[in-house]
Order: structure tokens, then sequence, then C-alpha cells
């Protein structure tokens, strides 16, 4: 009676998400284009794959990428739900005005920052200029560049921190800070020895999804600056993106996204076993 309640799930699963995968795993082994089917080659792909500098180059962005947002995301996220806790006036309008960047559509939210910094005109420098300094080519230097992604993706990634570590805090026993106090605690020794081992465990679960989206995030370094100037912000996804649909060679573009997945495997089993063994 089980399987059959949930046979209907499983059969969604297979057609959705079973079949793309085994058929896009096919596709890496193979020299296909999107007009015609490729032949069998074996692991060539790979072999091409870890031979080219531009996944070298791809890996480490998108490694340094997840890892500034995390940091970035995960630090302002518990702030702000550290200071959402104490009540103040306007407190419920201030979590609503913090959700807008997590609501507003990507594409909306990319193209109006584009909008702001995209040349000397642009907002940004306009206030720049204002106050007497030179205007910033922020989308046509490599580091300006790289700064803005990360800034933008932290400022669409802290909402779900927010609320994610907001929850966490509020389900904390008050009565552990009260004996902490008791016993003469300082708000500093509160925090590192009640909170944040209550919310490790959260901590590590939301870490692995921030690592996993930031990996897999097009539309940021894409709709942004298409990956430029000279691919300084290429990350797998959009290197998968350019082997697909720029050189039309999808083996190509199939092995960089099993490659990447098998990345995100790795880390995660290193990090949940290293949870578990610290437990």
């Amino acid at each position: 009676m089980t399987l059959l309640l949930l046979l209907p799930s499983l059969i969604l699963m297979i057609v959705v998400i079973g079949y793309p995968m085994i058929q896009g795993f096919w596709y890496s082994f193979t020299n296909g284009s999107l007009l015609k089917a490729g032949k069998f080659v074996g692991l060539r792909n790979y072999g091409k794959l870890l031979s080219d500098p531009s996944f070298w180059h791809a890996l480490r962005f998108s490694l340094y990428f997840a890892i500034a947002n995390i940091i970035g995301c995960y630090s302002l996220g518990l702030g702000l739900a550290l200071l959402l806790q104490k009540d103040f006036p306007g407190r419920g309008l201030f979590r609503v005005l913090l959700l807008l960047p997590w609501i507003v559509p990507s594409l909306v939210a990319i193209v109006s920052w584009r909008w702001m910094i995209n040349d000397d005109k642009a907002l940004f420098n306009q206030i720049i200029v204002f106050f007497g300094g030179d205007p910033v080519y922020f989308l046509s230097s490599s580091n300006w560049t790289i700064a803005m992604v990360i800034i933008i993706k932290i400022w669409r990634s802290f909402p779900f921190m927010l609320l994610s570590l907001l929850a966490a805090l509020q389900t904390i026993d008050r009565t552990l800070y009260e004996a902490a106090d008791i016993d003469g605690a300082t708000k500093w020794q509160s925090f590192r020895h009640v909170t944040v081992p209550a919310i490790s465990g959260i901590s590590v679960v939301l870490c692995l999804l921030m690592t996993v989206w930031t990996v897999n995030d097009f539309d940021t370094p894409w709709l942004l600056a298409q990956g430029g100037p000279a691919n300084a912000t290429e990350n797998l996804v959009v290197l998968a993106y350019r082997y697909t649909f720029a050189r039309n060679d999808v083996g190509m573009g199939a092995a960089v996204s099993f490659v990447t997945l098998a990345i995100l495997m790795v880390i995660f089993a290193v990090v949940l076993r290293l949870q578990r063994e610290k437990r």
C-alpha cells in the first residue's frame, strides 16, 4: 500500500530528474552537437576538459565565488538575525524590507544593478562624481567585476540565511541564557558557548545549500557581465553553457556539468563526515 502511494512521486522523479541525468551522463561520452547525435568517444571529453585552462579558471572562480558568498551572506544574515531578535519599533517592517532581495526575480534585480554600475553615467558613478571622485568602470575591470558579482550574490542570498538563522535562534531555550547570566558570562561568552553550538547544525546545512546554489549560479555572472571581462567571472555553469551553445559541443558541456556534480558531492561527503565526527 505504501509503495502504491509513493509510486506517482517516484514516476515523476524518474521522468523529471532521473532520465535527463542519465541521458546527460551519456552525452558526456559522445562528441555530439545541438543538431546531430554524436558517437561514443569514451573519456575523451573528460581528458580534454582537464587539459583546458578555461576549466581550471572556471573551477577556481567557482570555489572563490562560493566561499566569498557563504562568508558574506552568513555573516550578514546572522548579524541581522541577532538584531531582529530584539524588540524595537518597526521591526515587522524591517523584516519585510530585508526580504525584498530574495523576493525580486533575479532578472529584474541583476539588470537593475547593471543599470546602476554600467558606465560613467550610471547612478553609482554620478554619486561618486558628486562627492568629488573619479568614475569607476565597474564592468570593465576584472577585479571590480568580480567584486560586484560577489556583492550582488550576497545581496540576493542573505535574506534566506537571515530567515533560517532567525528561526533557529528562536528555538534556543531562553533558560540557557539565564543560566549563563547567573554564572557571570558576558554577551560574547553567551554567544560563543550557547548560541553558536545551538545553531551549528542548521548552519552546516545552510552553508552546504548555499554552496550548491552559488556554484550553480548562472544568472549573476551571466546577466551582469556574460562571464567577462576576459572570462574573469566565468564559473563552471557559464563554461558549460559556452561549450554547449556557443561552441556547439554538447559532449563537453555535459562533461563540465557532471564534473561539477562530482565536486559538489565530494564537498557534501567531506563536510557531513566531519560534522558526524564532531558530534
